[in-house]
């Protein structure tokens, strides 16, 4: 049986997949070739990220697809419902990268709230010769604790975020249409243990409170963050997106930005990938990352071996 990994895929997913018998090719198939190039390989599993789409179409026309895995979390580049009316399998790998995109998160937090965005451009330009200049402007950063962290959308990954705010000492509130509570279990390097529950309030309540704002939420019709929810924020706070494009109003957060009604944004991921608006990578006040939020050897080691798991469990076992 043959595997295409169409987005790439771990060694130890190939190991474990070339160990049970499957033929992995991991060969890029440009998306409108994506359906004959099934065909003619008679694939029987397809593995995605999030370049390729595999749409109605493609589910089609490609009648020796048995399963569609996605290496990692949201599914919304998979027709998934129709998929499953077809019989096939639609797997994905929700957990594995949870703590990589996480630990994004906060490098975001700590670089944005001691300037390191602005400071890591103007040092190589203006180092050797306003080097006071620049001390002087970028000295007056803030602490993460004791400080109000919001996490929109408290599944898993909202809650791996939970854990490291927790830790930084920050106050943790959350906000979740489909979950009242969810109790954080933080493990330490020596054994020791500690829990907290946290319970979930509105959205509304999230914007007015928190002095920063992480989104973890799917991708969606509507602005989750909307020039309405940027009005409600503190001024001067801070706004994460390492979830997915399109679930921030891009013009409303660059206009934010601009009238300082906020004081950082951090984006991983853009309304129009693979080629996000130049005001956003523009704008001095934006931390950038090109979606790299699972983007970890142990993430990716993570997903290929579930994915793997997940594929001998049902086509071998």
């Amino acid at each position: 049986m043959k595997v295409l990994a169409n987005d790439g895929v771990s060694q130890t997913g190939i190991d474990a997949l070339e160990k049970a018998g499957f033929e992995v090719i991991t060969t890029k198939v440009a998306q409108e070739q994506l359906a004959n190039y099934i065909n003619s390989e008679q694939i029987d599993v397809v593995l995605v990220r999030s370049a390729t789409t595999v749409r109605k179409e493609v589910i089609d026309a490609c009648p020796s697809l048995k399963i569609i895995g996605r290496g990692g979390v949201g599914m919304d580049n998979i027709d998934v419902a129709y998929a499953r009316e077809k019989g096939l399998h639609v797997i994905n790998t929700p957990a594995a990268s949870s703590a990589s995109v996480a630990e994004l998160v906060f490098a975001h937090l700590y670089g944005s709230v001691r300037f390191l965005y602005a400071a890591n451009r103007d040092m190589p330009l203006d180092g050797d010769s306003k080097f006071k200049d620049l001390k002087k402007a970028y000295a007056k950063g803030t602490e993460l604790r004791g400080k109000t962290l919001g996490i929109i959308g408290f599944g898993r990954i909202g809650q791996e975020v939970a854990k490291i705010a927790i830790g930084c000492g920050m106050n943790v509130i959350a906000s979740d249409p489909f979950m009242e509570k969810a109790t954080i279990d933080l493990s330490f390097f020596d054994g020791q243990k500690a829990s907290f529950t946290i319970e979930t309030i509105a959205k509304e309540d999230i914007l007015k409170q928190a002095d920063f704002i992480t989104l973890h939420v799917p991708a969606q019709k509507e602005y989750v963050i909307g020039k309405g929810e940027l009005a409600l924020m503190k001024n001067n706070a801070g706004l994460v997106n390492a979830a997915r494009g399109g679930v921030i109003d891009e013009v409303a957060l660059i206009d934010a930005l601009d009238k300082r009604k906020l004081a950082f944004a951090a984006l991983d991921v853009f309304e129009n990938e693979p080629k996000p608006a130049i005001q956003v990578l523009m704008n001095p006040r934006v931390s950038l990352t090109p979606h790299i939020g699972a983007a970890t050897q142990q993430a990716q080691d993570r997903i290929g071996t579930e994915l793997a798991d997940q594929i001998i469990e049902i086509l071998v076992k």
